[in-house]
């Protein structure tokens, strides 16, 4: 329960992304934005324990730095721009049921009935707080988070196929935001050019990103994943979007109505079951074979 209770703590914080990044953050700037997220703080936490992948665990760090780092935060930040919070949320809300399926083929967990059901309360829960008639279903912002979610899907299940390196967990989590944001940055610069001077709330919102949104809150993921299976821990995800939709509730006024209340409970009732039951508690769902 206390890798449980440690490893929710990381949803929560990504939580308030979209929150930040449309109130603190300059307009239409998301990859420099999903840049400035990840280098500056990669580069101090390599600086400050001074160690370098070695072996296997170069080409590891690098493909977990695009799929958790580069590809998932420009796609994050493009879908937050073009999107309403809630809505990008509901789209990431998916991620439980793919790494489920993912883990089963890849990885040998099982596949329960269990975890279908709560992969699809907590899909409709977070469909009933964040779809609303009125709400803006950007293409481009939709895909975007939709393929977001799949990289890191697939990275979370590669984590664990992998094992945990041999490094303290902030070492492991500095080689992935310095791969990824190496990618990210050259990119930003030459599709969004130099950005305009940074106003005090531009740069407290980098700051809050960069240390509590990244590097605290990848490292209490990374820790999750090496200790929970894969499956149990993206169900923990899912409370990012109920995160967000209170933020907007308490700090922009944006109330709940009934059907948001009764979506809550089934995100969090989803993510009950998941926590809850071993997996061989139910029946497991085979592929049929002839």
């Amino acid at each position: 329960m206390r890798d449980v209770l440690l490893t929710a703590i990381a949803p929560v914080i990504w939580g308030t992304t979209y929150f930040v990044t449309t109130e603190f953050l300059p307009a239409n700037r998301p990859l420099t934005t999903a840049a400035l997220r990840a280098l500056p703080i990669g580069l101090l936490l390599l600086i400050v324990f001074r160690r370098l992948p070695q072996g296997e665990w170069r080409f590891r760090a690098a493909i977990l730095g695009a799929l958790n780092i580069g590809f998932f935060f420009a796609l994050l930040f493009i879908g937050a721009y073009r999107l309403p919070g809630g809505v990008a949320a509901v789209v990431g809300a998916i991620q439980p049921l793919a790494v489920a399926f993912l883990a089963y083929f890849l990885l040998g967990e099982n596949l329960t009935w269990l975890k279908i059901l709560a992969a699809i309360l907590g899909l409709v829960g977070v469909s009933l707080i964040v779809l609303k008639p009125s709400a803006h279903l950007d293409t481009i912002g939709l895909a975007a988070v939709f393929a977001g979610t799949l990289m890191m899907a697939t990275a979370t299940v590669l984590l664990k196929f992998w094992g945990e390196p041999p490094v303290p967990l902030l070492v492991f989590t500095s080689w992935q935001l310095v791969c990824g944001g190496l990618m990210l940055a050259p990119v930003a610069l030459i599709v969004e050019g130099i950005s305009s001077p940074m106003s005090a709330t531009n740069v407290f919102g980098y700051i809050y990103l960069g240390i509590v949104g990244t590097g605290l809150a990848y490292a209490l993921w990374f820790r999750g994943i090496s200790r929970l299976n894969a499956s149990t821990v993206t169900f923990l995800a899912l409370l990012s979007s109920v995160t967000a939709v209170l933020i907007d509730a308490v700090l922009l006024g944006k109330w709940l109505s009934v059907g948001q209340v009764i979506g809550v409970i089934f995100v969090l009732f989803g993510i009950a079951l998941a926590q809850k039951f071993p997996a061989g508690d139910f029946r497991q769902v085979k592929p049929t074979t002839n």
